[in-house]
């Protein structure tokens, strides 16, 4: 699992209450939507890996809890998964490098305002794209959200224009999928982001949640 910011017991009911088959559960960062119910997770047997800093700003203690760094591999099941700094404003937020034994490479970029690294051989991707730029400031201007608000958006998040540079900036040759995740409710245009990346990628685009 990745993320511990949904209830548990939705978690259970979701899976039919198969919960033994989860390996473990990574968090990106402390922010309620991300890791709000981490201590109902590592309480019902679930171990959960974190950065230090993720950590020390939930303030829990359990052995069920990990700690990884940025840049160092580690294995969960059957899984290897190799974090990455990302900016956001959080105490030690990371992204994740995903890649199976069966041979899935999947990438997890969320809440960030970019990502300065390049991979290679991802087949599936969840990116987040929280805003279009010209979209949000219209948004500014009709008074809709604070310029603070925009700011702090823009400085810890990844717009639709951010996003197709980085797509542009790395090897899509192996890519099947994108999810998209964390879309703004009022400074994005799903339709419009899928189009957009969808022409970028080559690839069938599909809009989660989170």
């Amino acid at each position: 699992m990745i993320e511990a910011g949904v209830n548990y017991q939705k978690v259970q009911k979701h899976l039919k209450f198969r919960t033994r088959d989860i390996a473990g559960c990574l968090i990106t960062h402390e922010h309620g939507d991300h890791a709000k119910y981490t201590k109902q997770f590592v309480e019902n047997g679930i171990e959960c890996y974190a950065t230090l800093g993720t950590l020390n700003q939930l303030a829990i203690t359990s052995h069920r809890l990990h700690v990884i760094k940025a840049k160092r591999a580690f294995r969960v099941g059957t899984w290897e998964i190799l974090p990455f700094d990302i900016e956001h404003d959080v105490a030690e937020p990371v992204g994740f490098l995903m890649q199976s034994d069966k041979g899935y490479k999947v990438l997890y970029v969320t809440d960030t305002k970019y990502v300065k690294y390049k991979f290679k051989g991802v087949t599936h991707m969840l990116l987040e794209i929280n805003y279009i730029y010209e979209q949000m400031q219209q948004n500014v201007k009709d008074g809709v959200i604070h310029q603070a608000l925009a700011n702090r958006i823009m400085d810890s998040h990844f717009s639709l224009e951010y996003a197709i540079q980085f797509l542009k900036a790395n090897d899509l040759s192996k890519l099947e999928e994108i999810h998209l995740i964390h879309l703004s409710n009022n400074s994005s245009n799903a339709q419009k982001i899928k189009d957009e990346v969808q022409k970028v990628s080559g690839v069938p685009v599909y809009i989660g949640g989170l």
